[in-house]
């Protein structure tokens, strides 16, 4: 349908999109401080990245179908609120162990905001007008883990790293009173599916086996892990690579977001006027050009140095933000009763991979500049494959029901 959104609507649902994402990397700053009071090792310290992104894929899963059995406002609301909580256990946190236990608590809750964002949107408008907010809310929501680090990183200097969590806890809070106040129920009864756990199971097997689901869940995962394999190596990257301090993830970040705001910024200007292949073919030319010149530079500069080892990452990142919506609205539209599971599906995918890089892969590439810019083509190509499958597979499909509907 093609409701008239709340004023601020979509702020909020950025808002909401930008809590998960934005949890995952604000206390990269804090880490040797946080090593140092628990006496923890670098593979430990990696690993409260690593169990966030796990409790957050798994319970991907369920927010989704949640929200399509009991409405997206109650989902998202209760979620927020556990976060919040959670947040407050991490800025209390005694050990290490205890601290991986509120992340991942912060995790399994983290994802309500931010798969559930999605389905409303698509609840609410069709056609370009909802690729066009959904470009506007993804401005806000592919800037967060990039904006994340900074943020803690200013943080961290007035005070102790607990304030970090502290923060979370009160944005969280802030989140939780304004959905109370402005977030519509998208979601009617009447249209609700009663959540039973095999006819759960049963809808997950659908889309898995669907022809188009793994083409386009693949290309949206490989896109971002692209970035993300930066995002989730920063503490090496910014500090053991190109030699920076604490306070100066900025210049990783800085180009990451404003490349992630063109990106989105694009999407929503073409909105309409191009196709939804069109702007994801216009999205992985850049990328592709993007990871040519980032192995170049790698390979021509014997020692890493800012801005020319950062400013490739940026032009990658416009055609990351450039290309998502697009997909997203894609692969929502294959499952028009189901847009909840399938947000949810999509997401786990991509959590279950990017928890993989972080707590694997990234502890081997991040070593060498020319390993981080040769791994992050390596996954665009990836997606650039996968995307190609899945034009080949939709005209083929388009062509079978114009048969079919010419027979008949």
């Amino acid at each position: 349908m093609n409701a008239t959104a709340k004023p601020g609507l979509t702020l909020l649902l950025a808002g909401l999109a930008m809590f998960g994402p934005f949890a995952i990397d604000t206390m990269f700053p804090a880490f040797p401080a946080i090593a140092a009071e628990f006496g923890a090792d670098d593979f430990a310290m990696q690993q409260t990245l690593s169990i966030y992104l796990v409790a957050l894929a798994l319970m991907s899963l369920v927010h989704g179908p949640l929200s399509d059995a009991l409405g997206r406002r109650p989902v998202v609301m209760g979620g927020v609120a556990l976060f919040t909580l959670a947040s407050v256990g991490c800025a209390l946190t005694w050990s290490i162990e205890s601290l991986w236990f509120f992340r991942a608590l912060q995790g399994a809750v983290a994802g309500a905001g931010w798969i559930v964002a999605r389905a409303i949107m698509r609840d609410l408008y069709e056609g370009p007008r909802v690729q066009r907010l959904m470009s506007n809310v993804s401005m806000l929501f592919t800037v967060a883990p990039a904006l994340a680090p900074m943020i803690g990183g200013w943080v961290l200097l007035m005070g102790h790293w607990r304030w970090i969590f502290w923060f979370l806890a009160g944005w969280g809070a802030l989140l939780l009173a304004a959905s109370a106040w402005r977030l519509p129920e998208s979601h009617p009864p009447a249209r609700r599916i009663p959540l039973r756990p095999r006819a759960l199971l049963q809808g997950y097997l659908e889309m898995l086996l669907d022809r188009q689901f793994w083409p386009l869940a693949i290309a949206g995962t490989m896109n971002f892990s692209a970035m993300f394999l930066y995002i989730s190596s920063a503490p090496a990257f910014v500090v053991n690579l190109l030699k920076l301090g604490p306070q100066q993830f900025g210049w990783l970040f800085v180009p990451a977001v404003s490349g992630m705001f063109l990106g989105s910024l694009l999407s929503s200007r073409l909105a309409g006027r191009y196709s939804l292949a069109q702007t994801v073919g216009l999205g992985y030319l850049i990328m592709l050009l993007a990871s040519g010149v980032n192995v170049t530079v790698a390979l021509l500069l014997p020692q890493p140095q800012v801005p020319w080892s950062v400013l490739p990452i940026g032009l990658h990142a416009i055609g990351i933000s450039l290309s998502f919506p697009a997909l997203t609205v894609l692969l929502l539209d294959r499952f028009p009763l189901h847009r909840g599971g399938a947000s949810s599906l999509q997401a786990f995918v991509s959590l279950v991979f990017n928890a993989v890089l972080a707590g694997l892969v990234s502890v081997v590439v991040s070593v060498s500049v020319l390993r981080m810019a040769l791994a992050s083509a390596l996954l665009t190509v990836i997606g650039g494959v996968a995307w190609q499958v899945y034009k080949r597979k939709a005209a083929r499909e388009a062509a079978l029901l114009a048969a079919e509907a010419q027979a008949q």
